[in-house]
């Protein structure tokens, strides 16, 4: 592996931005520390989302799956989470993921959770905005996402955004989703347009910082 892809770079910062709704949305790295924010997002999970994020229905965490998902490096496994800066301790609202793919270094595994009481609120719109703009800074062009066919919210948006389906076996669909160097070459759709506002907040990457983290 190149030199580069084995350093990890300076975390991004946190931003703030709306959701559909007009509330505030902080968006920032998952960080170690977010073990217990995870788990309580998590219970806020039906089985329905659990099993269109896990592929089961999957009871709770374990510390080995709380250690992947939140000690990550930040190019080739990179998180986003949302949080409510509005609400004591900004519990969880959702969570954005690639990991690169050994075999193809410009694809990456992509997945999106939001919990379930804040859904349809566009967050998992705004993650997955803020998950593209860094994938591409990391050299990532393409989103791989495995979405089971009844997932009709999430596969909305990914065909908003000119995804290419081929279908899996056991009611499993495969997504590919290009990120082009230029977000002003998205489709003009829905997901599209959220996709240029939140670039246009955060490019140059990153440099538009309303927070620190902590």
């Amino acid at each position: 592996m190149p030199a580069e892809r084995r350093r990890a770079p300076a975390q991004p910062a946190a931003i703030e931005l709306l959701a559909r709704d007009g509330r505030p949305v902080l968006i920032r790295p998952i960080v170690s520390e977010d073990k217990a924010r995870l788990v309580e997002a998590f219970q806020g999970l039906s089985e329905e989302s659990r099993v269109r994020r896990f592929m089961s229905p999957l009871r709770e965490l374990t510390p080995e799956q709380l250690r992947y998902l939140t000690e990550i490096d930040y190019r080739d496994h990179m998180a986003w989470g949302a949080l409510d800066p509005a609400a004591p301790g900004e519990p969880g609202l959702g969570v954005a993921r690639y990991v690169r793919l050994a075999e193809e270094p410009d694809v990456a595994e992509a997945a999106v959770t939001v919990v379930d009481e804040h859904q349809g609120r566009g967050i998992g719109t705004l993650l997955l905005g803020m998950l593209a703009i860094t994938a591409r800074g990391a050299g990532i062009h393409r989103f791989r996402a495995y979405v089971l066919e009844g997932n009709s919210p999430m596969l909305d948006i990914l065909l908003d955004l000119g995804a290419r389906i081929e279908r899996e076996e056991g009611g499993m669909l495969r997504v590919d989703v290009p990120i082009p160097e230029n977000p002003e070459d998205l489709p003009d759709t829905p997901t599209g347009r959220v996709f240029k506002a939140v670039a246009k907040r955060v490019i140059p990457p990153f440099s538009l910082v309303t927070r620190a983290l902590p």
